[in-house]
């Protein structure tokens, strides 16, 4: 992989919340300017929106794009307890908007993303609920830096009896049971279910989930090693895991494209040319992650 071309890529095409978060991991910048340049996408309500989950331009508060938030704030070190940011998304998580109240589950999709341009997936269908993603999280998000009841200990025990159900896991969710529990380790939630269990669960998910054919990474949308071990979530990297690690750090090269960026594999599935800006913004983004991956060593 050419690092340099990578980085040069980086700095000419990324939006400014995620050069931030390419300066904070690469340039030692603070990560007072990731904070800065997402408050642009937190809406008055708490929640956020605006685009700054890509595939959907919805300006309106929504529980993914609020978890995408909570992603990047847990990246980069900037979960503040009490801080103006932290309290906002508490804020609009207990309002339980866009909550189904009888399943208790926040909403994977929302009626409001038809009105933007936005990819097929993220229409709603039917109740708009897709496992527990991003529900496993923001529960588990309330509990740390908001008020722990009984309904958010609810949904952390069903959360995780579905993980145990279903052998079948995608990796955007499993994104969600990994954030949730890197939360209740860090804020020493071991009262509401067993975090050991948890660990063992998700080793498993994301061993059975990882794509073992290497010829369809950044060809296919499939789940490959770069997804969950690009700056976080270290400790869940197994022997098990670690040849297709190795593979995938081997074709970084082929994959990266001529201008110094990586390409993303998929595509909208509706007529929205903002598309193309989409894609465009979705490439430094990947690119960055991959730069992550990168420095990862060979075992």
């Amino acid at each position: 992989m050419n690092r340099k071309a990578a980085k040069q890529f980086i700095l000419q095409n990324a939006r400014p919340i995620d050069l931030a978060v390419y300066k904070y991991f690469f340039e030692n910048e603070s990560n007072r300017s990731v904070v800065d340049e997402l408050s642009k996408y937190q809406n008055q309500d708490g929640g956020f929106g605006h685009g700054l989950e890509l595939d959907y331009w919805n300006p309106n508060s929504s529980p993914i794009a609020t978890n995408d938030a909570i992603i990047t704030l847990f990246r980069v070190g900037a979960l503040g307890q009490n801080s103006k940011m932290t309290n906002g998304i508490v804020q609009y998580l207990e309002s339980l908007d866009s909550f189904d109240k009888e399943k208790k589950r926040w909403l994977f999709a929302i009626d409001s993303n038809k009105e933007y341009p936005h990819a097929i997936w993220w229409e709603k269908n039917d109740d708009g609920i897709h496992g527990f993603n991003p529900t496993i999280s923001l529960a588990t998000f309330v509990i740390c830096y908001g008020k722990r009841t009984p309904l958010y200990e609810q949904i952390l025990r069903e959360g995780l009896a579905y993980l145990e159900d279903q052998d079948e896991i995608s990796g955007d969710a499993l994104k969600s049971y990994l954030l949730s529990y890197e939360l209740l380790k860090k804020h020493r939630m071991d009262d509401i279910i067993d975090l050991n269990y948890l660990k063992k669960l998700i080793y498993k998910r994301i061993r059975d989930a990882i794509c073992k054919d290497i010829e369809k990474y950044g060809v296919e949308y499939v789940p490959t090693p770069s997804d969950f071990f690009s700056g976080t979530y270290l400790d869940f990297l197994t022997p098990e895991i670690r040849p297709l690690v190795d593979a995938e750090k081997n074709i970084l090269g082929k994959l990266q494209k001529e201008d110094g960026g990586f390409d993303i594999s998929w595509e909208w599935g509706t007529p929205y040319p903002e598309f193309a800006q989409a894609r465009n913004w979705w490439r430094p983004r990947l690119t960055i992650d991959k730069l992550l991956f990168d420095q990862l060593p060979i075992a």
